[in-house]
């Protein structure tokens, strides 16, 4: 039984006054194409962290005492505009309030309203984006606010990176910057420690990161809606987290695409521990300390 705090937390740290983190889910499906069920993602995300230990042994630390505040679901559906619309003004207000705004999803068009609404508040604005796939269509099915759309306006408007990419469509490689691009087949053949410096040294000083969990292997998370063989592995995601976290001014990130199989929890659960290794590194990067070295 879900606790009405994000991963059942003291009161202490879950009101939205004192909470230094705001936590918005995005139940959306409304235009995924194969496999259904992101909408069901976030209420998998939260009963997996209420059975997560809090305490993270890298750091040291406890990263839910700085707050974390669980916000009303965005639950406009009427449409996939309609919904980036409330998404936006949803993001912008927290923003305004100074928060640390995060969001789980739903499918990953749910990204384009919180990239939108943090380009706002950060004119200089870098997006790193993990994913599989290169979500840069203009316009799929009669919508520019489709999951395949989901980075189409930010390679427009903000300093786009793309991580772990390894599926796209003939007509988005006109709107890919390869010089921006790691592929998926990069980051497995290239040494972690040099791929991860070429994205470091590609970001503005603000960063917002959207992470599409099919951008993992399927081999340890395959619970997402269309995952894709060849995807990056858990140490080296984090050793990039973690330098991106250390050396810039992360604003915001969201996390999407978690499509819970029932038979499946341990990614749900990667997806908890993800959030929460994320805050972690974002509130305590200095603090941290490499694997394998104690």
């Amino acid at each position: 039984m879900m606790e009405n705090n994000y991963a059942g937390i003291p009161n202490e740290f879950a009101s939205q006054k004192h909470a230094k983190v705001e936590l918005i889910c995005v139940p959306y499906d409304g235009t995924s194409t194969w496999v259904k069920g992101a909408d069901k993602g976030p209420t998998a995300f939260l009963d997996a962290s209420e059975n997560m230990e809090l305490y993270d042994i890298e750091s040291g630390t406890e990263v839910y005492t700085e707050g974390i505040f669980l916000a009303e679901n965005v639950t406009e559906n009427s449409s996939p505009e309609e919904m980036t619309s409330a998404v936006r003004q949803r993001v912008a207000e927290a923003i305004s309030r100074k928060k640390l705004v995060t969001l789980f999803g739903g499918e990953h068009s749910v990204s384009i309203g919180a990239i939108q609404a943090h380009a706002e508040a950060y004119p200089n604005l870098t997006v790193l984006q993990l994913d599989a796939h290169a979500d840069l269509r203009p316009s799929y099915h009669g919508s520019t606010c489709n999951h395949a759309c989901a980075l189409f306006w930010a390679s427009k408007n903000t300093n786009l990176l793309q991580v772990g990419i390894r599926s796209m469509d003939k007509e988005e490689v006109e709107h890919m910057d390869f010089t921006k691009t790691w592929l998926a087949e990069k980051c497995h053949h290239m040494a972690d420690s040099t791929w991860i410096k070429e994205v470091e040294q590609a970001c503005t000083e603000d960063v917002y990161i959207t992470i599409d969990l099919d951008a993992f292997d399927p081999s340890i998370l395959p619970s997402t809606g269309t995952p894709e063989p060849g995807g990056l592995q858990w140490y080296q995601t984090l050793e990039l987290l973690k330098t991106i976290c250390a050396t810039k001014n992360v604003v915001g990130f969201d996390i999407v695409e978690l499509c819970p199989n029932p038979g499946d929890k341990s990614s749900d659960f990667l997806a908890a521990k993800l959030y929460y290794k994320l805050l972690t590194y974002l509130f305590y990067s200095s603090k941290t300390i490499h694997y394998g070295s104690h």
